[in-house]
Formats: structure tokens, C-alpha cells, sequence
């Protein structure tokens, strides 16, 4: 028995935040300004009570009401979050009473942003092909919006609020219908994308000092902190090689990939990574200009895409390459079809 993906929904938050509103707060960029250096037309935000759990319910709700998979069939529930409801308990035993699971379900949160897809659908098959269960939904879900300064341009033009429901499953198959997969881990980046206070080694200050960078832009230690230049030069330096190591465990030609999803961090970046991988235009997905960049929803996002614009078809080799905060990166093959 094999695991594969059989069915895909996502779930985006109703308050929209555009380019235009975004150059009323930063005159300095106009809204044409935006869209050309991240290639993001609007962001979904969500609301001052709507929570990851709540994008989550909404996605897996979509799932079982679209495709007729039934809750009893869920044998473990799996959700990839940034932003969880509490610091305990487990927003994942949440949601397996909220969306009616049977009680002989496992459940458990990863955190992981934007490379969760890769090691979520790892963990998945792992789960599957051990024989441990036969049905996994995997949900990814984050509200970045929630830990970033109105004021910070930096990261506000970039990071939108989704989530996605995933049931993975299994059948007979000669061969891996997901997999192989390569991974990377390197903490001493760690610094260079985060929210520095909130956990226990930094608590959330309740009046916490306003700072500025040399850009203009503002935050706080309770914000989302990121530095664009290093990330971009760790994306150029991990994903060549993490491409690489792909291929040869997965014993491929990169001619015989039909489809590469990268995490959507933004357009600019993936055009340069495309450019340098010689991956052609019409087998890379580019899908953030309406949702933004939305951290472990993004493969999935660009997966559901795809599949309803027909660019995927079943049997096709799809190659799926997640990179970004920990720094934490790792890559895959799935083969398309349900």
C-alpha cells in the first residue's frame, strides 16, 4: 500500500488587503511598485478573531462537503501551523472535536512554515506505509498578519492568511506515488526570519519599544522580523543542490519533471531561481498574486491551482521544493492523480 493525495481544498479568509490600500500606508510605493517587485495583487487578512484553526475548519469543512470523503474515515489528523490557537494545547485535538473526528484518531500540530508541505506529506507516508493508519488529513494553516507591524513594508506586502486540507491515503501501487524526499536544516539562520518574543526564552512584552531600520520600516520584538537580502541569498545557495539531490534519489532526469511547485515567496524569486535552474516557463508554477504569500499553504495552494486550470495531469511527475524560516528546507516527487 502506497500513500498518495486524494484530495485538495483551501480555504481563504474574506478581509482582502490590496496593493491599493497598501500605498495609501506607503506613499513611497505605489501599488504598481508592488505588484512588480513581488508579483502580489492582494493578500486575504483575516479578522481580529479569526484564528489558523479557524481557516483550517473552513478548508477541511470544503474538503468533506466537496469531495464526499466522510469524517469517519480520518484515521489521524495532522496540522502544520505557525500560529496556533494556544501554546498548549494541541490546536490539532481542537479541531478533531470541532470538525466531529471519531475519538480512535491521532492528532498532533508540526511547526513548520515554508517548507511544512514537504515534511508533512513525509510524515504522512510514513504513517501510511508503516500500516499505522489509511487516512490522514493534513491541514496547513497560518495568520502571519497577526504578528506583523502595520507599519513594517518589509513584510507586509508579502504574507497573507490561508489554510488547506489534504487527505492523504492509501493504495496498491508497484511504485512511490509520493516520494522520495531530500531535507536540509540550518538553525543558525534562525535570526533572520522570526517573531523574537512570545515564546518562553523571550516573553511577549506588553509595551515594547518601537524600532526602526534603515528602510523606514517599523516593528516591535512581538512582530515578524525578516531579512529579505539573507533569505534571498540562502534561496540561491540551498535550492540548487536540494534540486539536485532530488534527482538523483529519485534516480531523474529534470527533463522527465512535469511540474515544479516551489514555496511562493514571491514572484521575484522564483523567476531568478527558475531562470538559474533552466526550468521552463510552462512547467513552474507561479500562484500568489491574489493570496500572497501564505507559508505552509503555498505548494498546496499552487497544487489546487493547477489541477482546476488543468495543468495537471494524472500520472504526471509533479516535483515539490519548500524553503524558507528555520531555515528549513526539503523536496519531493508526488505523482498526480486520484
Amino acid at each position: 500500500m502506497k500513500a498518495f493525495i486524494k484530495a485538495l481544498e483551501h480555504a481563504l479568509p474574506a478581509g482582502i488587503l490590496d496593493n491599493d490600500e497598501l500605498a495609501r500606508v506607503f506613499p513611497e510605493w505605489p501599488a504598481h511598485k508592488i505588484r512588480a517587485k513581488t508579483g502580489i495583487n492582494a493578500r486575504h487578512i483575516a479578522t481580529e478573531g479569526e484564528c489558523a484553526s479557524d481557516l483550517a475548519f473552513a478548508a477541511a469543512t470544503k474538503l468533506f462537503d466537496t469531495t464526499g470523503v466522510t469524517r469517519e474515515s480520518i484515521d489521524f489528523i495532522v496540522l502544520c501551523t505557525q500560529s496556533p490557537d494556544y501554546l498548549l494545547p494541541t490546536t490539532a485535538c481542537l479541531l478533531q472535536n470541532r470538525l466531529g473526528l471519531r475519538e480512535h484518531c491521532g492528532a498532533f500540530d508540526m511547526n513548520l512554515g515554508c517548507s511544512g508541505y514537504i515534511y508533512g506529506l513525509g510524515l504522512a507516508k510514513g504513517l501510511i506505509e508503516t500500516a499505522q493508519v489509511r487516512n490522514i488529513l493534513f491541514l496547513t494553516a497560518d495568520t502571519y498578519s497577526k504578528y506583523i507591524h502595520p507599519n513594517d513594508r518589509s513584510v507586509r506586502t508579502l504574507f497573507g492568511d490561508a489554510a488547506t486540507a489534504t487527505l492523504i491515503s492509501s493504495r496498491e501501487s508497484a511504485s512511490d506515488l509520493i516520494g522520495p524526499f531530500v531535507y536540509g536544516t540550518d538553525g543558525s539562520g534562525a535570526g533572520n526570519l522570526i517573531v523574537p518574543a512570545g515564546g518562553t526564552r523571550n516573553p511577549k512584552r506588553s509595551s515594547p519599544e518601537v524600532t526602526f531600520d534603515g528602510n523606514g520600516n517599523c516593528r516591535t520584538e512581538n512582530n515578524l522580523y525578516m531579512d529579505g537580502p539573507e533569505i534571498f541569498n540562502f534561496t540561491l545557495k540551498v535550492v540548487p543542490p536540494l534540486i539536485a539531490r532530488l534527482l538523483h534519489s529519485a534516480q531523474l532526469d529534470r527533463r522527465q519533471v512535469d511540474m515544479w511547485v516551489f514555496h511562493q515567496a514571491n514572484e521575484f524569486m522564483l523567476e531568478h531561481l527558475r531562470n538559474k535552474l533552466g526550468i521552463p516557463v510552462d512547467r513552474f508554477a507561479i500562484a500568489l498574486s491574489e493570496c500572497g504569500n501564505t507559508v505552509s499553504s503555498t505548494i498546496p495552494i499552487a497544487l489546487r491551482e493547477l489541477d482546476a486550470c488543468g495543468r495537471l495531469q494524472p500520472g504526471q511527475c509533479v516535483a515539490l521544493v519548500g524553503f524558507g524560516v528555520g531555515y528549513s528546507w526539503g523536496a519531493t516527487i508526488v505523482r498526480w492523480g486520484r
